[in-house]
This record gives structure tokens, sequence and C-alpha cells, in this order.
């Protein structure tokens, strides 16, 4: 099979290709090809991919491009990962935001907003050439915010692609390593929207454990839970997705964004630039070790200003020395690599497998339409991607992922049709914002920000 990485110059690349050893044999894997726009970068990240594929034995080629057709001509398998704009993008859109007080998070709300304008169009084209070039290959998007980019797609007529984040099954992977047990012995039932999603139980040998580690101390505080305010996961009784503390803490988030000397787009920025620096300067044997504590640093300062324990936040911004090793067992394949791997494996293969996919909701989850991109667990075997049966859901999740879905609809047709007045209308509709005028400014001041990427808006 060939495989393509669209973004592969981005600073995650090498994890990818780490996952993709992985996953090899199973796939049979001859072929990953990295394509990226930017040169520079792929120059940069192509010597690091390639020592880790010597160090496995190369049981694959690798190959580099900048031609988006060379990549996808007759792949299997096709990942999109791309940022328009570069993270100095993320800077403005986060920097904006905050201008107004308001949340700039890429993901979500303005933030997620202004990223969408410039992923959705760039997303689209890939498709189109994906589904001349590769028309049985399935498409893993990775391309932030993905759930917004994945109801996009399907509302444009993409049908084999498959919207993925790690987060969605962040509830299944720490409950295992709580308990000691594999993954897959974990059955979670996830449901909502991306980046707003809930986790309702969590089977271990035909019992849900759930109940019992939400009220259990030590699970609470190994987890992103601790974010929230214990009483708060008490109530609402479910696992919940980190990027829900913007939501049920909007204030509290903005206030701590506001009090750091750097967004955590600026902190990236910086990051990367570092690392480009290093790199550059890094005679070949040493480049695995420069990315390595990379990757630590920049992993260890994530949502670092939720935490509430200044020590352990503190403990975060000095992770513990290690390497990372080119053997790593599929069921610890971690990141979006791994998404997106264990599921090619499941439908190529016909290797039943329950993970957590933005997919449309057809009538998995009651009172959202079919055509709804959902955040929800799914069946995936060699048939194709079966969303489970989920049913009712709480009222409170419920109509925040209404509230939601309706902005990002009306997001989706504003970007489509390059609408001034309709994007207005997408945050207005957002609960982060909520406010005509407020929305209008935050769109004239994107729309200025990010002319050469986006054109102009009438």
């Amino acid at each position: 099979m060939k495989l393509a990485l669209i973004g592969g110059g981005g600073v995650r690349a090498p994890e990818f290709v780490r996952g993709a050893l992985a996953f090899a044999a199973d796939l049979d894997l001859q072929e990953l090809w990295l394509m990226d726009v930017e040169r520079g970068r792929l120059d940069l990240m192509q010597p690091l991919c390639q020592q880790i594929v010597d160090q496995a034995g190369r049981p694959f080629r690798l190959h580099a491009t900048t031609d988006l057709d060379e990549a996808l001509r007759d792949a299997g398998t096709v990942v999109t990962t791309v940022r328009v704009g570069f993270e100095h993008g993320r800077v403005l859109d986060e920097r904006i935001a905050l201008r107004y007080n308001v949340l700039g998070q890429e993901t979500t709300g303005a933030g997620g907003f202004s990223m969408a304008m410039r992923s959705i169009p760039a997303i689209i084209q890939i498709m189109e050439r994906v589904e001349a070039l590769a028309p049985r290959a399935w498409t893993f998007n990775f391309t932030n915010p993905a759930g917004l980019v994945a109801q996009a797609l399907l509302q444009a007529g993409f049908r084999r692609v498959v919207g993925i984040c790690d987060s969605a099954n962040t509830a299944q992977h720490e409950i295992a390593g709580y308990l000691g047990k594999r993954v897959d012995a974990v059955k979670t039932e996830v449901f909502g929207l991306n980046h707003l999603s809930w986790t309702r139980r969590a089977m271990v040998g035909g019992r849900d454990v759930l109940p019992e580690l939400l009220s259990d101390p030590a699970f609470y505080a190994s987890t992103h839970l601790r974010f929230f305010d214990a009483d708060v996961v008490e109530r609402i009784g479910m696992f919940l997705n980190e990027y829900l503390y913007y939501f049920y803490y909007r204030d509290l988030a903005v206030e701590r964004i506001q009090a750091e000397e750097l967004t955590r787009g600026e902190e990236v920025e910086l990051l990367n630039r570092q690392l480009f620096d290093t790199l550059r300067a890094t005679p070949t044997d040493g480049l695995l070790t420069v990315y390595d504590a990379y990757n630590r640093r920049r992993n260890a300062s994530y949502m670092a200003y939720a935490e509430t324990d200044d020590t352990l936040r503190e403990q975060r911004s000095h992770p513990d020395a290690q390497t990372a090793s080119v053997h790593v067992p599929q069921a610890e394949v971690g990141g979006y690599a791994g998404v997106a791997l264990r599921t090619a494996l499941a439908l190529t293969q016909d290797r039943p497998l329950r993970i957590g996919l933005n997919v449309p909701n057809d009538g998995a989850i009651d009172g959202m339409r079919g055509d709804d991109v959902v955040e929800v667990t799914c069946e995936v075997d060699g048939t194709g991607i079966h969303p489970l049966r989920i049913g009712s859901v709480p009222e409170g999740p419920y109509l925040l992922m209404r509230t939601v879905k309706h902005y990002e609809r009306l997001a989706v047709d504003a970007i489509l049709a390059r609408d001034r007045r309709l994007a207005a209308e997408a945050l207005v509709a957002h609960p982060l914002v909520g406010s005509y005028r407020l929305a209008q400014t935050l769109v004239n001041d994107y729309l200025e920000a990010h002319r050469d990427y986006v054109g102009d808006w009438p």
C-alpha cells in the first residue's frame, strides 16, 4: 500500500513515521510519501524521518515531495494535516480574539472559525485531487478544526473521508492505563462533536467502571479531569473532553490565557523556530535527539494554564528526558497517527475495531440530523464505518451540541460562499461569542489579517 501524509513537513511528521512502522507489516505498507508546500520544512523533516525508517531496517520506502499529485497518485490511504498560514496564522487568530477578551483557541469559537476560513478551501482542493488520483483511498483528516472541516467535506459531497482526533479516545486510553488493561479491553461510549464530547460509559469485563473511577480522587488527579472542579465532574457524571474546559470555564480560561506572557500559538511558533534553527546547525547523527527534546517540551506544556496546582504546572514545564524508540507496539501508537492507522487497518484488512471518529450521525444520536458530523464511538471493519447507536443523551450536552452544530453549519455555508454577513451570523450563534457587533468586528479583523490566504470577501 502507498500512504500519503499531506502536511508532511510539519513537526509531527517524525511521530507519524514512528507510528507507521508499527503498522507497516499488517498494512503491507510499501511507500510513505511526505508532501508539503513548504520545501524548507520538508527538507528538515525528511532526514529525521529517514533516520527513523533506517533504524527500523527500512520496511518501506520514504519519499518527500512538494507535488501533491505525485504524493496522491494510486495512494491507498491519505492523511491530511495542513496548517494554512503556518504558526503565525494561529498567533493572529488568538491575539485578535483576545483583543476583545474573547477566547481565541484555534479550534473553538472565533479562533476556530478563522482557522476554518483558511483550512476548508485548501482541504476541498486536496480532496478533489484525491478523488481524481486515488478514488479508492480512505482519507483521514486531522486538519483543524477537524469537526468543522469534516462537516464541510460532507456538505461538499465527499464520502470516503473521516475526521480524526486523538482526544475522542482519551477516556479509553486513560482508563486502560489506570486499570492496567489493554486499550481494546476498555469499551467506551463517546458522543458529541469534535472537541465537545463526553464519554458516558466504559465497559471492562461486562461492567461499567466509569462511575467508580469518576469518584476516585487518584483517577481524577491523574487525568485532565483535574482541570474541572471535582463537583462539576461528579454532577455531570461523565468523562469530559478536555476542550469542554473552554465552555464550562470560559471566563477563567480567558483570564488565565490573558495572564500568560505568550499565547499557545506564540509559544509553539517560538518552539518551532528554535527547533528549525537547531536542526539546521546539528550534525545528522544528532537530529533525533534534538527533535525528541523538542517534542517532550511541547507536549508537556499543552494546556498548562488549566492546571490549578502550581507545583504540578512547574513539573510539566520540565519534562524528564527520554529517548523515543522506533519499535513501538501498535497499541502504544498515540496521537492522530494512532487513530488514522488503526482505522485504516480495520478498513483495508477487515480487522474489527471500536474507536471514536468524526462521521455523519446517521441515526446514532437522537435529535441530531443524519448528515450532522458528530464525534461518536464507531465499529469499523472491512465493510465500513458504523456509528454506535447512542440514542438519547442528557439535555445539557444535547443543547450545547445543537447550538454548536448550528454554528458549524452556518460557518461552512459562509466559508463556501465567501459571505461576510453569513460569517457574522455564524459567530453570533456560537456560545463563546454571541454578539452581532462583536461577531462583525471579529470577522472583519480576521478577513483583513488573513487576506493573503482567503482573498477578498464581499
